[in-house]
């Protein structure tokens, strides 16, 4: 199984020069948790919510936000470049989805940007991706081991 098979292909992003207030809408409204950094349509880094979340303040003055009703956090007025995270790992298409795997659990990251042979984005992998095919695979292999044990009794 390769990544483009697993990947999500509708990518939201920002770019390094977007207020961080771009980053809090599009995790709270689009339920997005990890955001590609574009610059002239090259991956320069990435964004997750733990990253916005270490950038809000406390609640405070006018600059606060709602969310989701009933919680105020203050946006601080950053740029996305003092939050993202810089030399960001990135897999193709092509790659094994073993492989993307593995390169998250040794690196401690939730999602890898998926880029073409021009470096272009073309869409992103997550864990989430991961779990929800592995979660199938094993779902059918327990069914039929569940079937051989129901055979063997007859």
């Amino acid at each position: 199984m390769r990544v483009e098979d697993l990947m999500t292909k509708k990518v939201f992003t920002v770019e390094p020069q977007d207020m961080i207030d771009r980053v809090f809408f599009l995790i709270h409204y689009e339920k997005v948790r990890h955001l590609p950094v574009v610059e002239k349509g090259k991956v320069v880094g990435i964004v997750s919510d733990r990253d916005l979340y270490k950038a809000l303040g406390p609640k405070s003055n006018s600059n606060s936000i709602a969310a989701e009703g009933k919680t105020e956090l203050h946006v601080l007025p950053k740029k996305v470049t003092h939050i993202m995270h810089r030399g960001v790992i990135t897999v193709q298409m092509d790659t094994y989805a073993s492989k993307a795997a593995e390169l998250m659990a040794e690196n401690r990251i939730g999602a890898l940007p998926v880029i073409d042979k021009q470096n272009k984005l073309v869409g992103i992998l997550s864990a989430t991706d991961i779990l929800r095919v592995f979660a199938k695979i094993e779902h059918a292999n327990e069914k039929r081991v569940e079937k051989i044990a129901a055979n063997a009794k007859h």
